[in-house]
């Protein structure tokens, strides 16, 4: 029974299994860190701008804006996240708050920052609108919203939409994460609440001895694989089938050992 005047998150148990996946991507920030400073850039980051990094992972996009001075607050939803996140900061010798949280229920006041941006990480939040009305709200008018996500058509894209068929189906109303790289999509989540939308898209190419080795660090590290993977636990010929798949997939994208994982970049002003 639910208590009078409290709003209970219809969404609790699947970002609770998310908060679980993702404890171990720490080894992904190998393949992230590469990306930061062309989000940093494109997000047009300066010395003193209160910037908060959403989904925050282990803090590479956080550290990098405040290593050019800016004051950064980093936010995710994994605990173990946040401990690679803090002693990421201590080792660079900035100065990040890191807080634990949701991207669809920010901990923060309305207009507090000048730039909220997201790497991969807000388009795991399962009702896009509800996400983007919390990034925005947060945003001081005038501020720059910014963000790196996967579109669908591409590699990573194309890789968790073959995790989805194998994998048992969401909760009705989750959205697929690729919708996020869509710049059609991106502009009518973003709607009337921004202005001047700029997208542009850059190139990760991801260290890799063999497609199959690939494939293995993505079961040990990408939250929605591994959960996928430990669903077929008890059907090994399906498994078998998924990894495959997936082996075949990475093939089309994989050169002289290494993984070609293109991406896009978005920025708008907020009015």
């Amino acid at each position: 029974m639910s208590t009078p005047g409290v709003s209970v998150d219809p969404f609790q148990s699947f970002k609770a299994a998310q908060r679980e996946g993702w404890t171990h991507f720490a080894p992904l920030e190998a393949f992230t860190t590469i990306v930061a400073p062309y989000l940093v850039r494109h997000a047009r980051v300066r010395e003193g701008q209160r910037v908060l990094d959403v989904g925050c992972g282990t803090g590479v996009v956080a550290v990098t804006a405040a290593r050019l001075g800016a004051r950064a607050t980093g936010l995710d939803l994994t605990p173990a996240l946040l401990e690679r996140a803090r002693e990421n900061a201590k080792i660079a010798g900035v100065e990040i708050e890191f807080r634990e949280g949701d991207a669809e229920n920010l901990p923060f006041g309305d207009a507090s920052f000048d730039v909220v941006v997201s790497q991969f990480g807000h388009m795991f939040a399962p009702r896009p609108d509800v996400a983007i009305a919390e990034m925005l709200r947060v945003l001081k008018p005038g501020g720059t919203i910014a963000f790196a996500t996967w579109p669908p058509e591409l590699f990573t894209g194309r890789m968790f939409t073959v995790t989805a068929r194998y994998a048992p189906a969401p909760p009705p109303g989750v959205a697929p994460p690729p919708q996020w790289g869509e710049p059609r999509i991106v502009s009518e989540r973003l709607g009337s609440a921004v202005k001047d939308i700029v997208f542009d898209r850059a190139t990760l190419f991801a260290p890799a001895l063999s497609p199959q080795h690939f494939r293995a660090m993505f079961e040990r590290t990408a939250g929605p694989v591994i959960k996928m993977v430990e669903s077929l636990a008890s059907d090994p010929a399906k498994l078998a089938a998924f990894r495959t798949e997936m082996e075949a997939l990475i093939s089309e994208y994989f050169r002289d050992n290494t993984v070609r994982q293109d991406y896009l970049l978005t920025r708008a002003s907020k009015i």
